[in-house]
């Protein structure tokens, strides 16, 4: 039986925005090396594997380079992708079991909600060495499980910034926010993410950045719930919404095309 291959633009409205991600729903458990060669076929920030369960779905992430522990706009892509194929009653909330456990999803009207972990980050005492490669002036920096949010005093500081990814990708980081509030009408914060270490230089739209966003920006500006903007050349947008331990990442996602893999 062929296995089809679809890609998804997520936290956006608009095809060859948002983030891309490839999305593959397999019969049943795939050989690790396998899903990793087909990831750096694809190039893309994650390729997801998506596995029926019992109590509903397996599902893994890829970059080109390695497995991630979470990832936002590949699981938003996959829940739309079950529902576009009607693997899921539109009306069905999605359960995915990841390595970071339970995430589920559901339609709210014309967007996708997913329940994430918050995942708040420490302040840190002293900069770390990779902040000279950002070029940009920290006003706030804290930590949380090898990736790093700094706060920076501007919009146009965040999209100006020009990272030397070359310094970055020798440094053991995995991650680095850069985030600020805006101008920008209908927004509340934007942000960049970058992730040479793990094979992403710029992640377009990144849902588990959010996560450590969502706490950050609702305790500095008092509102549980946001619009955040994610400045980078392909720009999107995720809603995000605090809810204790827990944040909901609401978004939307556009098919760009499917395609059916000839080598197994």
């Amino acid at each position: 039986m062929a296995q089809t291959i679809y890609q998804v633009d997520s936290f956006t409205q608009t095809p060859f925005a948002g983030n891309p991600a490839a999305v593959c729903i397999l019969p049943k458990a795939a050989d690790e090396q396998w899903m990793q060669n087909l990831a750096h076929e694809m190039n893309l920030s994650e390729t997801a594997f998506v596995v029926p369960q019992d109590d509903g779905f397996d599902l893994r992430w890829f970059t080109p380079a390695v497995e991630v522990n979470l990832c936002g706009h590949a699981t938003l892509a996959s829940a739309h992708i079950l529902w576009e194929t009607a693997v899921l009653d539109a009306d069905t909330e999605a359960r995915f079991h990841t390595l970071s456990g339970l995430l589920t999803a559901k339609r709210a009207g014309d967007l996708i909600e997913m329940d994430f972990p918050a995942t708040p980050a420490k302040q840190v005492d002293s900069a770390p060495d990779f902040v000279d490669a950002l070029g940009v002036a920290p006003i706030w920096i804290g930590q949380y499980n090898g990736k790093f949010l700094i706060e920076v005093e501007s919009d146009k500081t965040v999209e100006d910034a020009t990272p030397d990814f070359g310094a970055l990708r020798k440094s053991s980081v995995r991650g680095v926010i850069i985030t600020s509030t805006t101008t920008r009408e209908g927004i509340d914060f934007v942000s960049r993410f970058f992730a040479p270490a793990v094979g992403i230089d710029e992640d377009p739209v990144t849902g588990s950045a959010h996560c450590i966003l969502a706490p950050y920006w609702a305790a500095k500006l008092g509102k549980p719930e946001m619009t955040g903007y994610q400045a980078s050349a392909r720009g999107g947008v995720v809603r995000v919404r605090t809810n204790g331990d827990r944040v909901v990442l609401g978004g939307h996602a556009v098919t760009v095309f499917r395609a059916e893999l000839l080598t197994a």
